[in-house]
């Protein structure tokens, strides 16, 4: 299995330790060096070797062509739509890119419907084969390989990408050609904004008019209102401490607006979530960018 993966952020990281798990050698490409630098071996021989070790580890690289040249398939695991055109250098003339002709580009960052098929299309011009795979899961279902993984693109490519999607996630699913999956994912992430600034201010003001928390979340647990995500982030709001994000506030923000901008060209109503863009925006203006995507909490319901 010859499998790069182009940036190592978070996400990225679990990935690499997911492959490593699983008994695969993978090579890594990071635009920034600082990510990427706990993962170097140290040693110089091993790190220019281009064929798989007997132990499974990781081989950086020193640039994107380095990575794909060796990789039959290139995961990108970077922030957005311009990163990914950066990367693949797709706005620069065929003899100055990459050359991914015959490459597999499994695309899982979360880009809009329209973005994800342009770069399918500058992919294939370039004699590539793209899939997007946005995923839903954290850290922990990374680095256990039960992701939900969502894919878009053309069938064959989705049957030849499998065994990859299968070290990350037990049930990868098609949905449909390129921008389906996109859609879907940008569908998931607007519920999250949704259910997160929505929980925060039923909770809050439940807690303002002196309403026992235990008694507040069993009501809520008991009813039909009840979502898992309210319990996994309840210490965080009642601690207020929103550090060791898996998915930062400034990311939700970009993926509300993505969701916005392609909602309101699809003629549906956004009032409700430019409201949560607010919100959200204010959030990281306010310096918790980095921090945990709850911290949302801290603009709805303000410490007195």
């Amino acid at each position: 299995m010859n499998t790069g993966i182009v940036g190592i952020g978070l996400r990225g990281r679990a990935f690499v330790e997911r492959f490593q798990s699983q008994g695969h050698t993978v090579r890594v490409f990071n635009r920034t060096r600082d990510a990427i630098r706990d993962l170097e071996s140290g040693s110089e021989s091993n790190r220019e070797e281009l064929t798989p070790t007997p132990e499974p580890g990781v081989i950086v690289c020193d640039s994107v062509d380095e990575l794909i040249s060796a990789s039959d398939t290139v995961i990108l695991m970077v922030s957005n739509a311009d990163a990914i055109h950066e990367v693949l250098s797709l706005d620069q003339p065929e003899g100055q890119a990459p050359l991914i002709a015959g490459k597999v580009i499994l695309q899982m960052a979360t880009i809009s419907p329209s973005q994800s098929i342009a770069i399918d299309e500058a992919v294939a011009s370039r004699g590539g084969r793209y899939l997007e795979a946005p995923v839903l899961g954290s850290l922990p279902e990374a680095r256990a390989g039960t992701l939900i993984i969502m894919a878009g693109g053309e069938q064959s490519v989705f049957d030849d990408a499998l065994p990859v999607l299968q070290v990350l996630g037990t049930a990868p699913r098609y949905i449909g050609k390129s921008g389906s999956a996109a859609a879907l994912k940008l569908a998931m992430n607007q519920l999250i904004a949704a259910l997160t600034a929505g929980f925060s201010l039923s909770l809050g003001y439940a807690r303002k008019n002196g309403v026992d928390t235990d008694v507040f979340m069993d009501t809520v647990r008991e009813s039909a209102l009840y979502a898992k995500t309210y319990d996994k982030k309840l210490d965080k709001y009642l601690s207020r401490d929103f550090g060791k994000a898996n998915f930062s506030t400034r990311h939700l923000l970009k993926d509300v607006r993505l969701f916005i901008d392609d909602a309101k060209g699809a003629g549906l109503n956004t009032a409700a979530l430019e409201g949560i863009e607010q919100i959200t925006r204010q959030t990281v203006e306010e310096g918790y960018d980095v921090m945990d995507y709850s911290s949302i909490y801290q603009v709805i319901v303000p410490e007195d």
